[in-house]
């Protein structure tokens, strides 16, 4: 067994109360995930669409996945029937198309609204006027077939935690301001906070994490 039982224990008892912990999977095997379904956790991440399909199709039905990376339109029909939680939706076209994928599976889906906080510029997501410019398209297109329940924000990879803070800050501004625009949809969650910055973001509003190297080990991608 690769996965670290002891630390994930560790971490559910301190999470307890305060925020969801997503697993990240992402290229580690059904048998590592298999594992953590058996101590009970049920919210597994996944980056890239084909994986999570070939593991949604092996693995128990009642884990909620979450699709936690870049999702690219012409993709959103694979995940549609199953998926939990969509996080990083950063255009309203992209809204629009899993609004059309969900509505031919007779399924309403979440998502949350990807933010644009760190500092890097690889990193995707709306900014603030382009989050408010989306909620107007939001609130004059009829999308009966999506909820936006939150918003996602990844931090800078940086070791300046005053950084990092204040990043989680902007991300918890913009989710306060937002939350009284939602009127249709139950606006709850944000989104941030991985391995190496969850308690920070706890600290700063985060109510659902995203760990997967503290508890599956480091990745190989030469696999």
């Amino acid at each position: 067994m690769a996965i670290n039982t002891d630390k994930y224990q560790a971490i559910i008892e301190e999470l307890k109360g305060k925020a969801t912990l997503v697993a990240v999977s992402k290229t580690k095997p059904n048998e590592d995930i298999q594992a953590l379904y058996h101590l009970g956790q049920r919210d597994f991440g996944e980056n890239y669409v084909q994986e999570l399909v070939d593991k949604e199709a092996a693995l128990p039905k009642d884990i909620r996945w979450h699709f936690i990376g870049h999702l690219q339109s012409n993709k959103v029909k694979y995940i549609a029937p199953f998926v939990h939680l969509i996080h990083g939706v950063d255009s309203f076209s992209l809204l629009k198309e899993i609004n059309k994928q969900a509505a031919k599976k007779n399924r309403v889906i979440d998502c949350l609204l990807q933010i644009h906080i760190a500092k890097e510029e690889t990193k995707f997501g709306l900014d603030e006027k382009e989050l408010h410019e989306l909620f107007q398209l939001h609130e004059s297109d009829e999308l009966k077939n999506i909820r936006i329940v939150g918003l996602m924000g990844m931090a800078s990879f940086s070791d300046n935690e005053t950084l990092i803070r204040k990043e989680f800050q902007t991300l918890k501004q913009l989710f306060d301001q937002t939350k009284f625009v939602i009127r249709h949809s139950p606006f709850e969650i944000i989104s941030c906070g991985m391995s190496g910055d969850y308690k920070i973001a706890i600290e700063e509003g985060s109510n659902m994490v995203r760990i997967g190297s503290l508890l599956f080990g480091e990745r190989n991608y030469n696999k």
